[in-house]
């Protein structure tokens, strides 16, 4: 039962580790929050953010089976998370702004 647990959390980190990495760029900022300015860095530490979820989904598929198996899981793990990712931002990418109230704000 851990197993699957701990590929659910790989599915949902890779997810927001997309999620996060679409948000860096210009083109899926605008189409999430429109006309709104990013704030300075937001960009750098949103690609860190979405480097690390990817990460740490990459390790959480690692502790659930043996590395070969391991690898074509997070494979298919990012494409599926690619896909999802990709078809909100094409129906409903305001669906992707909660993903920024995980962003930590600068000091």
């Amino acid at each position: 039962m851990h197993e699957i647990l701990k590929l659910v959390a790989a599915l949902a980190a890779s997810v927001a580790g997309l999620g996060w990495l679409a948000l860096a760029m210009d083109v899926h900022w605008s189409q999430v929050f429109g006309d709104s300015p990013r704030p300075a860095g937001t960009v750098t530490r949103l690609r860190v953010l979405g480097a690390v979820s990817l990460a740490v989904s990459l390790w959480l598929c690692l502790g659930a089976d043996h590395a070969s198996m391991a690898a074509l899981v997070w494979v298919m793990a990012l494409a599926g998370g690619a896909l999802l990712v990709a078809f909100t931002l094409a129906w409903r990418p305001h669906w992707l702004a909660p993903l920024l109230a995980r962003v930590p704000r600068p000091v």
